[in-house]
């Protein structure tokens, strides 16, 4: 039940930014509040607390200490004068104010702002300070609830070495900056764990950690088991993707997995598997997860924009992805939104076309199929020059709260230059909070631009001509459910329904498909350079016919 909480900055100290982030969280968690304004006397403050009633003060002072020790003492002489004592106080202030407000008893949490905002959040849903794994809960679903309105962090991390990758994993937890750290595996990992006899001694390392047992997952498992005990997961893999769902599964808990429905195949050359022996086998993944209620996120769509495909088709794809993993009984969806990609993409645009995809998936939300939001900044648009991709990653983070996402997906600043190291990835973490912690609340809402809103409806509507251009293929072949017909959707990008220009020359598609930014947007154009609607492109432009 949401409690009364009274606000004020006393004294003469006028610094209100902390107490109303403070307010503004604890309505975000069901609470009511009452502000009354900066340099407030004590004598004020008891008198609005007999008449508001607060089961809750909350008090602010950011000046000097010694003169905080004698507000404190004057304020407890008031309150227990006033017969009010019995009301709970909480404190904000810079770290020096803060300390004395802890030796004065006075308050039962104080927070000084070095403090993760998820602590905060804690505090102010009743979790006692010192209970670890009810402050991290050890589920998606129960983490995003327990930080819910803060979204939670998510960072790859993988190198070379395996124990400099547990030795990292380690100082990453008791950090305690992000909630989900995704173990990244080299190539030979990812194609070849269960045949370890192909695997090409020259790839050892490359792109990420070696892993050769199911002993090196456990043992990145325990060294997480510390701060605040983040959850763990793991790429899907390019090959035997049921036997290493399993092994994830039981040796780190794979909090969710991330699976293709297009790629890891001869499309991408991340495996030599066809187009649609990829998709049947990506969808008994996707099976296999759904029937034990693991979440599943689709990493699909953001292949396309890596290609340069044009923004309809992405978003298209971000529907089919959602609609196969329901059609598959996937009952938690984790929708990844890779902004800045392609890079030239404006702002205004790439908003556009990440709220189409919402629109898109949303439509298939229900009781049965829960929708949770992932953004994350795109990794061709960083510099590798670091201020400049710090900046970046900032200004990705902020642009992508307009969707008021479940989880960031963080993307370390170097990442242009070198592989994240556990520093780099805690200091990305602290960007990204810090963007949070300011700009999360009280900004214009974005989505409401014209420009924005005139082409998220019209994404939404190629989108549609893409997916109609689907079904129609799946009707002449008597498909019961095109979009989810993997032999249907490997014809539709082997017709170039679905295409990319990075394509070209691929035995799997057409690679016909020409597109240029044009006002910010990535659009189909037609030999000329002239922008084309979707369906102009599959009439003349280079797909099949259907």
């Amino acid at each position: 039940m949401g409690k009364r909480i009274l606000g004020a900055a006393i004294g003469q100290c006028v610094h209100v930014a902390g107490v109303l982030n403070f307010l503004g969280l604890a309505r975000e968690c069901g609470h009511e509040t009452e502000f009354l304004g900066a340099a407030v006397s004590i004598d004020e403050l008891i008198g609005a607390a007999r008449e508001y009633a607060p089961d809750l003060l909350a008090v602010s002072y950011r000046l000097t200490p010694a003169t905080a020790v004698e507000l404190f003492d004057e304020l407890r002489q008031a309150l227990k004068v006033s017969g009010l004592e019995h009301i709970r106080a909480v404190f904000g202030g810079t770290p020096p104010v803060v300390e004395q407000a802890i030796k004065s008893g006075l308050f039962e949490a104080a927070f000084s702002g070095e403090e993760n905002v998820q602590d905060v959040v804690a505090y102010l849903r009743g979790v006692p300070a010192d209970a670890a794994t009810v402050k991290n809960p050890g589920t998606l679903v129960e983490r995003v609830a327990a930080r819910s309105p803060y979204p939670i962090l998510r960072h790859h991390f993988g190198l070379p070495s395996l124990e400099e990758t547990i030795s990292g994993a380690t100082r990453i937890a008791e950090s305690g900056m992000l909630d989900v750290l995704s173990i990244g595996p080299d190539q030979n990992t990812q194609f070849s764990f269960f045949r370890p006899d192909e695997m090409d001694p020259r790839q050892d390392g490359a792109g990420g950690v070696p892993l050769r047992k199911a002993e090196d997952l456990e043992a990145l498992y325990q060294a997480t088991r510390c701060g605040n005990y983040p959850l763990l997961r793991v790429y899907a893999g390019t090959r035997d993707l049921i036997q290493w769902a399993q092994l994830v599964q039981d040796t780190i808990k794979n909090a969710w997995a991330a699976i293709p429905l297009f790629w890891y195949s001869k499309l991408d050359g991340r495996s030599n598997r066809s187009l649609v022996d990829a998709i049947r086998e990506n969808h008994q993944a996707i099976k296999w997860h759904a029937d034990r209620n693991i979440p599943v996120e689709i990493n699909d769509p953001h292949h396309w924009s890596l290609r340069d495909a044009s923004d309809a088709v992405a978003v298209a794809d971000a529907y089919l992805s959602a609609y196969n993993a329901k059609a598959l009984g996937v009952t938690t969806y984790v929708a990844q939104l890779m902004w800045n990609t392609p890079p030239a993409l404006t702002p205004a645009m790439d908003l556009a076309k990440m709220l189409a995809k919402m629109d898109l998936i949303k439509t298939l939300a229900g009781p049965s199929f829960r929708v949770i939001t992932e953004c994350r900044a795109g990794l061709a648009s960083f510099s590798p020059k670091t201020d400049f991709a710090k900046g970046q990653l900032a200004a990705s983070t902020m642009l992508s709260l307009a969707l008021k996402p479940d989880i960031i997906h963080v993307v370390a600043f170097c990442e242009a230059n070198h592989a994240a190291t556990p520093e780099d990835i805690i200091e990305s973490c602290g960007i990204v909070h810090g963007v949070l912690k300011n700009v999360r609340v009280g900004m214009p809402d974005y989505t409401l631009d014209p420009a924005v809103q005139a082409r998220r409806n019209e994404l939404a509507h190629e989108a549609q001509t893409i997916l109609d251009a689907i079904r129609a293929l799946g009707g002449q072949a008597d498909s019961a459910d095109p979009l989810a017909d993997p032999a249907v959707l490997a014809r539709a990008v082997q017709t170039g329904i679905l295409d990319a220009p990075h394509l070209v020359g691929n035995s799997e598609a057409r690679g016909l498909m020409a597109t240029r930014i044009i006002d910010g947007a990535c659009r189909s154009v037609d030999s000329s350079g002239r922008p084309i609607s979707e369906q102009e492109r599959l009439k003349g432009s280079g797909a099949r016919e259907i």
